[in-house]
């Protein structure tokens, strides 16, 4: 089944909200090798006006993709995730994300077009505190091969 074109324009709900913790920064800055203090140390955050340990720049892309699995695990999209090339991905931080964070995201699934083959599928995640607040928006550009490229 071909990606389903219609789905551009559409616009999820904020689904759970995502908590962050200490160790899921800690778990991250330790994947992606961000070794600045203020990533895993209280203290060292504090020092630097936060109140508690700031996420490394790219964490918004763990609170983003959970919100775009509401439209890549849909079945009527047509998104089979084995085919699926990461393109592009752009951050826009309106402040950096911290441990106790409570994040709501809404997805927007921004344009889904056919080009050469591919379907290439534009989604943009804005991420918001407790309050309403922005924190992060995360633009994301997959391209899906079809069914018969090997």
């Amino acid at each position: 089944m071909p990606v389903d074109t219609s789905f551009a324009g559409r616009g999820y709900p904020p689904g759970d909200v995502y908590v962050v913790s200490r160790e899921k920064l800690r778990e991250f800055a330790e994947a992606t090798g961000a070794t600045h203090p203020a990533h895993t140390d209280p203290e060292a955050a504090r020092a630097l006006g936060y109140p508690d340990v700031v996420a490394p720049p790219t964490f918004a892309v763990v609170v983003a993709q959970r919100a775009e699995a509401q439209y890549v695990d849909d079945p009527a999209a047509g998104i089979d995730f084995s085919r699926v090339v990461h393109a592009d991905e752009r951050f826009t931080h309106h402040r950096p994300i911290h441990a106790g964070d409570r994040l709501a995201t809404t997805l927007h699934v921004d344009a889904v077009t056919q080009r050469a083959g591919l379907s290439m599928i534009t989604t943009r995640c804005e991420i918001a505190d407790a309050d309403g607040a922005p924190v992060a928006t995360v633009v994301s550009t997959l391209a899906v091969r079809p069914e018969d490229a090997a």
